[in-house]
């Protein structure tokens, strides 16, 4: 029978929801968040120590990186739905588990082609640890207001690894560039340590969807490889135009599938919910420019005014920075205005910050460039804590690692596309400059519409929402 706000809210009143183990779970799920995220950056500074080491051209260079990216995007998806199925510590667990290993093994590569072997495996660990923090603070914090304080603590262990990868990559290969994945075992293992303590997870027996599982992973890894060949090859080169081909057919063949089949991996019904389309939506969006315009800056940073890694990446700290000593507030802020409210100024600061960039002259010092930045970084704790905390209350606890798997998906495919469309701006016949541009006025077109689109999310539960138990 379908359950009311205040009914779903009630029975899940008896989950431990207090104390130790809530405490115990949002450690957990902050830390996992953060050695995943920290994963993501701090192995682009430490690429020319790996090529001294390792050998092995661009391209191998390229997947130490790509490689990880692609496993995270492609497997999300049914990530989430593992973790409704099973229960979000014990996936949690094993996929944190699955890369603590996966790091030890890159920290130990002998060779370029085995790294990136483990840089896959990684991303299989990083995929389903994503989705299952997000369901451990859902379940750990069944009050709306509890929740969305711990979704903000959550996302700075996110905010704190994005400012702290690229200049903790930096001072790592100074030892070692294997020190860069040995970080991982000591906070990987603290983290498991903290989980051991915190509440079992609920689960929802269900056969799993095998046809869902294959049609998503070629979907969602067809899609981002060719993204990812995109920004190297350009759109019209053969693998890629087969890759995404291959994406569009697999999509198809996915919808098609959940809306027959008896117990869907993704039930469409998730998204007859406005909250979850519409965060959906901005999650894509905010990546947009949350990544891609760092993405854009590293390259302008080191091609146009000559500075090393260390000294591109030093210029985002005070963006990053910034970025995670508000996230904190995050919470108090949405407490006091309603959640929509930063939502939308956040994604408004990317469009004004994107069009100001734009604006400024190539003639702009570093130091005034990396200022104008600070805007984009502000954005993040506007923007995240408060749509992921909205995303949470409007789906049952039951379906919270299928939608933080939709959800994660979307930013994943968001930032992997701006990578590639903005990678063959700058690389075409109208110059650097000229790319570099375009890149951000498409940059503030697409978070406009999403700050437009950020209105039809609710504040409140109600009945159009997906907190239902679906069979």
């Amino acid at each position: 029978m379908p359950l009311t706000a205040s009914s779903h809210r009630s029975s899940e009143a008896g989950e431990p929801g207090t104390g130790r183990h809530a405490t115990a779970t949002l450690a957990a799920a902050v830390l996992g968040f953060f050695v995943i995220t920290l994963d993501a950056t701090i192995v682009n500074v430490a690429l020319p120590s790996i090529r001294d080491a390792l050998g092995g051209g661009i391209t191998g260079l390229e997947w130490v990186v790509d490689g990880y990216t692609l496993m995270f995007a492609a497997l999300l998806l049914s990530a989430g739905a593992l973790s409704d199925r099973i229960g979000a510590r014990r996936a949690f667990a094993g996929g944190l588990g699955l890369f603590i290993v996966a790091s030890v093994a890159c920290g130990l590569a002998p060779s370029l082609p085995v790294l990136v072997a483990a840089r896959v495996v990684q991303g299989i660990g990083a995929a389903v640890t994503m989705p299952t923090s997000m369901a451990l603070v859902r379940q750990a914090y069944p009050d709306p207001a509890r929740r969305a304080r711990a979704v903000g603590v959550w996302a700075m262990g996110g905010a704190i690894a994005a400012a702290a990868g690229p200049v903790l990559g930096g001072v790592l290969s100074l030892a070692s560039w294997r020190m860069i994945f040995w970080i991982n075992l000591p906070v990987g293992i603290l983290t498991l340590l903290l989980l051991a303590r915190a509440s079992h997870s609920p689960t929802r027996p269900a056969p799993f969807d095998w046809i869902g599982q294959v049609t998503a992973i070629l979907a969602m890894g067809g899609l981002t490889f060719g993204a990812i060949e995109a920004g190297a090859a350009g759109f019209m080169a053969p693998q890629v135009l087969a890759s995404l081909g291959m994406a569009v057919v697999a999509l198809a063949a996915f919808i098609t599938a959940q809306a027959k089949v008896a117990h869907p991996m993704v039930p469409l019904a998730l998204f007859r919910s406005p909250t979850v389309v519409v965060a959906t939506g901005i999650g894509f969006a905010f990546m947009v420019g949350f990544y891609g315009l760092p993405f854009l800056f590293s390259l302008y940073f080191q091609q146009q005014h000559g500075l090393s890694a260390l000294g591109a990446g030093l210029a985002f700290l005070p963006m990053m920075l910034l970025s995670a000593c508000l996230t904190p507030f995050s919470a108090r802020i949405a407490e006091r205005t309603g959640p929509r409210v930063p939502v939308i100024a956040g994604l408004s600061l990317i469009a004004a910050g994107a069009v100001v960039l734009a604006a400024v002259p190539a003639s702009m010092p570093v130091w005034g460039t990396a200022l104008l930045l600070i805007p984009i970084g502000l954005s993040g704790p506007l923007v995240m804590p408060p749509t992921t905390a909205l995303l949470l209350e409007h789906v049952s606890v039951h379906h919270t690692g299928t939608a933080s798997g939709v959800f994660n998906t979307s930013r994943q495919i968001g930032g992997a596309l701006a990578v590639a469309v903005f990678g063959a701006l700058l690389s075409a016949s109208a110059g650097f400059e000229h790319g570099l541009r375009v890149s951000l006025l498409l940059t503030a077109a697409v978070a406009l519409v999403a700050a437009l689109a950020a209105p039809r999310m609710g504040g409140t539960a109600r009945r159009g929402d997906v907190i239902t138990e679906l069979h």
